[in-house]
């Protein structure tokens, strides 16, 4: 059907005028090569910076070392140390004000003091002290560093004082972490930056879409042709659909392929839950477009909601640590609830029965801010 302008509000969908506008979308975005590199080159290269960028792990850091004892047993300790790969021995002292200068000046990370006495107390079954000093500045180095340290000397103590011709047992503690058996911050960051990706790539090239039409002055006439609607939007937003499957995909390749990161459930599931949350990021970018008349203003304005919603998304930072009316503003951010999909996806393998919450949630969060968006966008520009 080709009604009249004044009848579009009621025509009938029309799939040729539909193709033709999608056809139109992705000549648009591949003939430039700026876009395509933005479109396919970025993710990659986004993905590979954060996934190494962002690495809360703590290796070779550097240890200073004050062994009061200077016995087999004490030496046995430092070497436990180094070989762990967490410590890497960089000075030795005599004093415990040695330890304190070296932190002080920022040398080290960690300093390691062992008093004498240390060997006799553990041949004899008794507590054996060491003292641990860490450079709180990074207060999550500290944490890692003296978590690391604390597993160190006690399994080296446990398996000294059960050793033979040493006195004791002790406790036989074995901890074992589940999905992420080493531990390893990479495993967990990747899957977060992947959903960081796709709302980014979702956002921008809808914002831009509209708002590139209004500032070369050809969004008036889209609106005074014979497209209704609900085909101009579907025609803008279907595009990009495509490009962050597509992306996506890409992006999850170069996870497994090259971060190993292990995808344990179901990818339908994954393309399922993806769906609702491109909804909301279709959503906010035709928001945007509604607020912004230039591209400058539409990047602008992006940023102003990507900061907030991934600082409160838990991708960094967990959610339970937040104070609790945040934790509350943080049931609307959908890159909160993917975040929990995505990671149970990948890392546990988890299925629509213990992710049918936050897919829900997605569902509602995209449909509600996409018809929102898209009345906005209508009164805006009709």
């Amino acid at each position: 059907m080709t009604g009249a302008p004044g009848h579009r509000g009621t025509a009938v969908l029309n799939r040729g005028r539909l193709w033709q506008l999608i056809r139109k979308e992705f000549r648009q975005m591949l003939r430039d090569p700026r876009s395509k590199r933005m479109i396919f080159i970025s993710p990659i290269v986004q993905l590979m910076l954060f996934g190494y960028a962002v690495n809360t792990d703590v290796r070779n850091a550097r240890t200073f070392v004050v062994d009061h004892d200077r016995t087999a047993i004490s030496r046995e300790l430092v070497q436990t140390f180094t070989a762990s790969g967490y410590f890497r021995v960089t000075g030795y002292g005599t004093r415990p004000a040695d330890i304190a200068g070296a932190l002080d000046h920022g040398d080290v990370v960690l300093g390691l003091e062992i008093p004498r006495g240390f060997a006799a107390d553990i041949a004899a079954g008794t507590p054996a002290q060491v003292q641990v000093l860490v450079d709180g500045t990074s207060s999550n180095t500290a944490t890692v560093a003296q978590g690391y340290a604390a597993q160190i000397i006690a399994r080296f103590t446990a398996g000294a004082a059960g050793a033979p011709g040493h006195g004791g047992t002790g406790v036989d503690l074995r901890a074992r972490a589940w999905y992420n058996p080493n531990l390893i911050s990479r495993v967990y960051n990747v899957p977060g930056v992947i959903g960081t990706i796709i709302m980014l790539m979702g956002l921008l090239l809808t914002a831009l879409a509209i708002v590139r039409e209004r500032e070369i002055g050809t969004l008036e006439q889209l609106m005074v042709s014979p497209l209704s609607p609900t085909e101009l939007i579907l025609g803008k937003c279907l595009p990009v659909v495509a490009v962050c499957f597509i992306d996506l995909l890409i992006v999850t390749t170069v996870a497994m392929l090259w971060f190993h990161i292990p995808l344990r459930g179901s990818f339908a599931l994954l393309l399922f839950a993806s769906g609702c949350y491109i909804l909301s990021s279709l959503g906010i970018g035709l928001l945007i477009s509604t607020v912004s008349n230039t591209q400058q203003e539409a990047f602008m304005t992006m940023f102003f909601f990507v900061l907030p919603a991934i600082i409160l998304s838990g991708f960094m930072y967990p959610v339970e640590n937040m104070p609790v009316i945040v934790q509350y503003a943080t049931l609307a951010n959908p890159i909160r609830h993917y975040l929990v999909i995505v990671r149970g996806i990948f890392l546990k393998g988890a299925g629509l029965d213990v992710l049918a919450p936050q897919i829900a949630i997605l569902a509602v969060i995209g449909v509600s801010v996409l018809w929102f968006a898209t009345t906005r966008l209508r009164k805006t520009t009709v």
